[in-house]
């Protein structure tokens, strides 16, 4: 069988064994000291529920990473894994500790959820200076590394709206246990063969009972509702502004404020009301719910149980009817939209005869 490799795993009694693994194994030679020996077990020990049995998991080849995690395929219990290995800096105490709280805080939030567009959670390993997370593997990578290889507004927009309805049904779920997420963009949203969206990183989340200080985290600022660029109190709706540029992506395939530095991406949008523009071509119904979703007061933008039923009636009208929004290209008709959008939510077959 081509590009298949065995490679070693050393196990707790020292011995060594072989299996089988898909793909090149590879490591970071800049993490080998976490490793006991070239794809062997993370060193761990702990009796919580989630802790992994590290004689069980096989760390194959690396395929993301960032500052202080890098993230690997491997097999845990014969299944197709993906392992977060996140690293504290030795030579900062303080920044070792968030990381260290953030490591917590994910696994406590992961390891009770169970739903379709959130990510499942295996298990984890809890050892410094090394923490890691295992969790089902995404053969599809991001949202945001597909969107990038699509040419220009060229996404369909039957599929538009299943990525879209997706990732809301899964914040709807999260919002419903009284967690925000506070960093949803496309990078965090990873894609199976059935192009199924699954809400991913948890680092920053917190249940909406416990996100006190809005102060001492930081998200991407392209993709941060203004309050949260302002360090003001923040609830929920700080989501719905990050999926409305989600969106935004989605119907563009671009980078929302591409021409800017983060910087001046965050200034814009907390001092100027800067949004990044729609296509002309984007039909008046979208228009009016991404506007809605990204507006200044999060007071005005709708709950995640409002924008499902929403997508989901304007998904099935669009099976039904292919040129179902034809009739709403143009910004004239956003007025009438206001009006017909509560009825949408609650008779969706009646939305195209009442507009």
């Amino acid at each position: 069988m081509k590009n298949f490799q065995f490679f070693k795993q050393v196990s707790s009694n020292g011995r060594s064994r072989r299996r089988l693994f898909l793909g090149e194994y590879k490591r970071a030679v800049s993490w080998s000291k976490y490793l006991v020996s070239p794809g062997a077990e993370i060193k761990c020990d702990g009796e919580e529920e989630w802790s992994a049995d590290m004689s069980e998991l096989f760390i194959g080849n690396k395929f993301a990473s960032g500052r202080y995690s890098r993230i690997y395929r491997g097999v845990y219990k014969q299944r197709d894994v993906a392992i977060k290995v996140v690293s504290q800096p030795e030579e900062d105490e303080d920044l070792a500790a968030v990381l260290e709280k953030q490591f917590t805080s994910e696994v406590a939030l992961l390891f009770g959820l169970d739903h379709p567009n959130i990510i499942t959670f295996v298990a984890a390993c809890k050892k410094p200076s090394v923490f890691c997370i295992i969790m089902e593997y995404m053969s599809g990578g991001s949202l945001k590394k597909y969107l990038h290889q699509q040419e220009p507004y060229s996404v369909p927009l039957n599929l538009v709206l299943k990525l879209a309805l997706d990732i809301a049904r899964g914040m709807q779920y999260l919002h419903s246990r009284g967690i925000l997420h506070r960093d949803l963009k496309s990078e965090n949203l990873l894609l199976g063969e059935d192009m199924c969206v699954k809400v991913a990183d948890f680092g920053i989340s917190c249940l909406e009972t416990q996100c006190n200080n809005p102060k001492g985290f930081t998200s991407t600022y392209r993709w941060m509702a203004p309050e949260m660029i302002k360090e003001k109190h923040h609830t929920k709706k700080v989501d719905v502004y990050s999926f409305a540029i989600v969106f935004w992506e989605l119907l563009t395939s671009l980078t929302p404020f591409e021409d800017m530095t983060p910087e001046q991406a965050a200034f814009a949008v907390s001092h100027k009301n800067a949004r990044p523009p729609l296509p002309p071509e984007c039909p008046g119904a979208l228009w009016h719910l991404i506007t809605r979703c990204w507006s200044r007061n999060p007071n005005k933008r709708p709950h995640f149980i409002e924008i499902v039923s929403i997508l989901k009636g304007y998904s099935e009208s669009l099976n039904l009817d292919p040129d179902f929004f034809r009739s709403f290209r143009s910004s004239s008709h956003r007025t009438i939209l206001h009006h017909c959008l509560p009825k949408c939510i609650s008779e969706p077959w009646s939305f195209k005869k009442t507009c």
